[in-house]
């Protein structure tokens, strides 16, 4: 078409009558027809205008170009020929002149008019598209106003009161979205303010009101600078607010409602206001809650727990009202759900809940929880047993009701008449058979757990019931054969019970006092589901168990039957003895200890303990029969032969022990016989037969390095009060029992502590102070001669540093402590000793490392105790006292410097009980605590006086 350009318009008929050309192509479907044609047309044109053709004018009919192919070319489209055209002639089926087209129509004339049709139909659905997309911009384009031209129309006919009653549409714009403030500051000029004083000064001076007056003191002033004054806008601050308090407070005493301020309540009434603000965020939380409540209640309406829901959250919000209205909907709707009803009756008032609860009653009249409610409500017995028997007529065999009833009861009687009733309508409860039970006498008691155990043969608690029936009556011959029927008969009605729920039982019954049923319980039902190489430790251990819940009794029923079962284990004889030492009395424990003697006589342990509890208890002659039944069993027995020693030693039957000893000696040698020897002699003040015994003791056994103490003490100590003038030679002989001390125990600390200590005090003892600096040197040498042969010795070491201490050596005495830090980093004693005797400044410092390195030695923690009592921090030393003596209750130093506390800080209560724990505890061990003890003077002390001893010579 770009090169035939636009159709060409329509020519004139010629003279000859030739029918006029229009822009369309009749009856042409050929594309390439079409073209040929249009060009024709052109050029008859353009000869039409050139002047007349020289051929003439055309004869009527003719078509220009049919002879080569053209096709018809209709004139204006009126034309109603037939189908052959105008000329007459037949046209093919794109109606082309058949007859006058030379060449056949084929098949690719057919496929070029497809492809043309294609384009044309692909041309004009474009323009199409371009009408219709025209059409809508331009109603797009159409103004607003002109949208609403009819509406516009019709306010014509709109009356006045019409119109008043149109609503005012209110400013949504974005700048109202935010709350507004009420008050609104605006910033003035201080010419403003300069004026403003001028006039209410001018109105002060001419007394126009007092109000003028106060208003003055609340503006700035203005300096003789010109330059104003702020500083008092804070006081005007403070004086509005105080005449607003003023004049609420008057509101309130004439009587003023809500604006009045109540002046002791005003910071409670100020947080309930935050409270109330910061809840205002749960809003969009609340609104949420109740749009998907909604939509569960419109889902389900026959769920409860929507309304229920539904109504809490109304409550939440405050909304009482709605919450009400909500769950009375849910009543009406789920009448059958229980729920729904309690919750109607807990929002409502008293008196409303018991409308809500009797409308309930009629609709759920099987409903236990409504009846329990209902009587809740009530405040009168007699209301309350009216509902419940209505609630019993309803449903006779609940258990809940017929024991809510029984409890409003108050006299015995009425009490066993509705327990007769209730065990009728409720055969089944065992709670009110053992109840009725309880209440009768025991002929009718045993009446009424026979009729029980008849209708509930698998429950074991009649049984037991039945039990401690005949024990309160004191039938322990009937316990056993009870129990013993209960175990058979549950086993006949295929009732498993563990062992486990049986021994609660015992437990349970021992609570009931009732120990022999306990006893027998644990007879019969111990050994259920053990095997038989696992009895002695599971029992053990369910003894030891019990007895840590507080059941003694039964955990001394288990040992006794493990000891029925196991009678030559020492061990289980053993925890029968502590038990009974512990929670039991003298004769009890006497009777396990002679039981025990009986059956393990080889063990000196169980003779020597009865023996030493009749020798405490006063029973001389008692402890002696048993002394001489254990030599019967164990003639070479040295614990045996001492215990007879010490038993007469102690109560000045010197002689008698001197001969028992020498007995010793013969038949059941050994090295503590020798020093026990050796000990009476030196006690008796016997020294020269206390030295031939130690050396004759050291010739049998050179290993034991007490003796060597011994002798050196002798030599140093007691010869020195008795031979002042030979002091030189007694010296002498204490250094060669240490020396030949430390060659045969060279590992022995305490040897070389005592050998350092008597070369210190050397100079002393001989009263050459001019050789002081001499004791400290050979003291010196041998501590370190100790440490080399015993090296990691946490004890030589703080001997060491205690003697540069003493010899006003402090900077060494900081170094070897560093080294011995160094070589002994978790030694409780090292750093015990480096907290209490650093300086003030670095002792907390210190105590914090030792804790990190030894946060369970007793030294340590009794260490730190005593810098918090030094500081006078009470309550923290005490804590930490008592943790070190919990520690190691066998330290007696740790319970000297308690007891020297609570003496200090205490009170005499907490002071008694430091010295009873102490005296339970029995220490006998401890630096202070044996130099004290084991001094000739103090060897028949108490514990108790041991410790006021030793708390006297405690420094806190």
């Amino acid at each position: 078409r770009s090169d035939i350009g636009s159709a060409a318009p329509a020519a004139a008929p010629s003279d000859g009558g030739e029918p006029g050309s229009s822009t369309g192509v009749g009856g042409s479907g050929s594309r390439a027809a079409e073209l040929r044609a249009a060009k024709m047309m052109q050029r008859k044109h353009q000869q039409q205008q050139q002047g007349p053709s020289p051929f003439g004018v055309a004869p009527s009919g003719y078509v220009p170009g049919s002879g080569r192919g053209a096709g018809f070319f209709a004139g204006n489209g009126n034309d109603n020929d037939n189908e052959n055209g105008p000329t007459g002639l037949p046209r093919d089926r794109n109606g082309t002149n058949a007859a006058l087209d030379g060449n056949p129509y084929d098949d690719d004339d057919d496929e070029a008019d497809a492809i043309y049709n294609a384009i044309d139909e692909r041309m004009n659905s474009r323009k199409r598209k371009n009408a219709s997309s025209g059409n809508q911009q331009q109603s797009q384009s159409q103004k607003i106003g002109d949208q609403f031209r009819e509406l516009k129309e019709q306010l014509a006919s709109v009356t006045e009161d019409e119109w008043a009653s149109i609503p005012d549409v209110g400013d949504n714009s974005l700048r109202y979205k935010q709350k507004r403030r009420e008050d609104v500051f605006t910033p003035i000029t201080d010419s403003l303010l300069d004026s403003r004083i001028a006039q209410n000064n001018d109105a002060t001076a001419s007394n126009d009101n007092s109000m003028l007056a106060s208003t003055t003191q609340l503006l700035p002033t203005s300096t003789s600078s010109g330059k104003t004054n702020m500083s008092g806008l804070a006081e005007a601050r403070g004086t509005v607010l105080g005449m607003s308090l003023d004049r609420m407070s008057k509101d309130e005493a004439n009587g003023g409602m809500q604006t009045s301020i109540d002046p002791s309540g005003y910071l409670t009434s100020l947080s309930n206001a935050t409270s109330a603000l910061s809840s205002t965020t749960d809003i969009a939380d609340i609104s949420k809650a109740r749009l998907l409540l909604k939509s569960v209640r419109d889902t389900n309406p026959k769920h409860g727990s929507g309304w229920i829901a539904s109504a809490r959250v109304e409550e939440a919000a405050n909304k009482i009202h709605a919450a009400r209205k909500l769950i009375q909907e849910g009543c009406e709707i789920c009448s059958n759900d229980e729920d729904v009803w309690m919750e109607a009756a807990r929002l409502h008032p008293p008196h409303m809940a018991r409308t809500i609860y009797a409308s309930a009653v009629q609709h759920l009249p099987t409903s236990i929880p409504i009846f329990i409610k209902a009587s809740e409500l009530e405040s009168n017995d007699e209301d309350k047993k009216a509902i419940l028997r209505k609630g019993l007529e309803c449903n006779p065999s609940s258990v809940t009701l017929w024991k809510a009833i029984i409890e409003l009861e108050k006299e015995e009687e009425d009490v066993k008449v509705l327990l007769s009733l209730a065990i009728e309508k409720v055969p089944s409860c065992v709670d009110m058979w053992l109840a009725l039970a309880k209440l009768e006498t025991y002929e009718n008691a045993r009446k009424v757990l026979n009729q029980a155990r008849k209708n509930i043969p698998t429950d074991k608690s009649i049984w037991i019931a039945a039990a401690k029936l005949e024990e309160s009556q004191n039938h322990a011959n009937m316990i056993d054969k009870i129990i013993s029927k209960a175990v058979s008969s549950l086993s006949k009605h295929d009732v498993v019970i563990s062992r486990e729920s049986w021994l609660k039982e015992a437990e349970n019954a021992e609570r009931a006092s009732a120990p022999f049923t306990s006893a027998s319980i644990i007879k019969y039902t111990i050994g259920i589901g053990v095997d038989v190489e696992d009895r002695q430790r599971t029992w053990a251990d369910d003894a030891n168990n019990a007895l840590k819940r507080g059941a003694v009794a039964t955990s001394r029923a288990i040992l006794a039957h493990s000891l029925a079962a196991f009678p030559t284990k020492r061990s289980l004889w053993m925890s029968a003895v502590e038990l009974e030492r512990g929670h039991g009395d003298k004769d009890s424990l006497d009777e396990v200890l002679a039981a025990a003697s009986e059956r393990l006589p080889k063990q000196e342990i169980f003779w020597l303990v009865r023996a030493k509890e009749k020798w405490v208890g006063g029973q001389i002659e008692k402890a002696r029969e048993i002394l001489t039944k254990a030599f019967a069993a164990n003639p070479n027995s040295e614990p045996v032969w001492l215990a007879a020693a010490k038993l007469e030693w102690e109560t000045g039957e010197i002689d008698r022990a001197r001969v028992l000893l020498q007995r010793a000696r013969e038949r059941a040698s050994s090295d503590r016989v020798y020093m026990k020897s050796s000990l009476l002699e030196r006690e008796c003040e016997n020294f020269d037969d206390a030295l031939e015994l130690i050396e004759e003791g050291l010739q049998k056994y050179p290993k034991f390095g007490k003796l060597y103490m011994m002798g050196g003490q002798i030599c140093s100590q007691e010869l020195f009060s008795i031979a002042s003038e030979d002091k030189k030679q007694n010296l002498d002989r204490a250094r060669k029992f240490f020396k030949r001390g430390l060659q045969n125990c060279p590992n022995n600390v305490k040897l070389w502590i005592l050998a350092s200590q008597l070369e210190e005090r050397s100079p002393t003892l001989l009263n050459s102070s001019g050789n002081v600096g001499t004791g400290f040197t050979k003291a010196r040498s041998i501590l370190e001669l100790g440490r080399l042969k015993n090296p990691k010795s946490p004890e030589l070491w703080v001997e060491a540093i205690r003697l540069e201490r003493r010899a006003n050596n402090e900077k060494l005495s900081v170094t070897l402590m560093a080294r011995a830090l160094q070589e002994c980093p978790n030694s409780g004693i090292l750093l015990a000793e480096n907290i209490s005797t650093s300086p003030r400044a670095e002792q907390k410092a210190k105590s914090a490392d030792a804790i990190k390195k030894c946060p369970d030695d007793p030294l340590v923690i009794i260490a730190v105790a005593s810098l918090f009592a030094s500081e006078r921090k009470v309550d923290k030393a005490r804590k930490w006292f008592q943790r070190g003596v919990i520690l190691n209750k066998d330290l007696g130093d740790s319970w000297a410097k308690f007891y020297s506390f609570e003496k200090k800080f205490g009170n005499s209560d907490q002071q008694k009980s430091i010295k009873d724990q102490c005296i339970n505890a029995d220490p006998k061990h401890g630096e202070l605590w044996c130099s004290v003890m084991k001094d000739v003077k103090n060897r028949k002390k108490t514990v108790a006086e041991g410790l006021e001893l030793v708390a006297s010579k405690v420094q806190l």
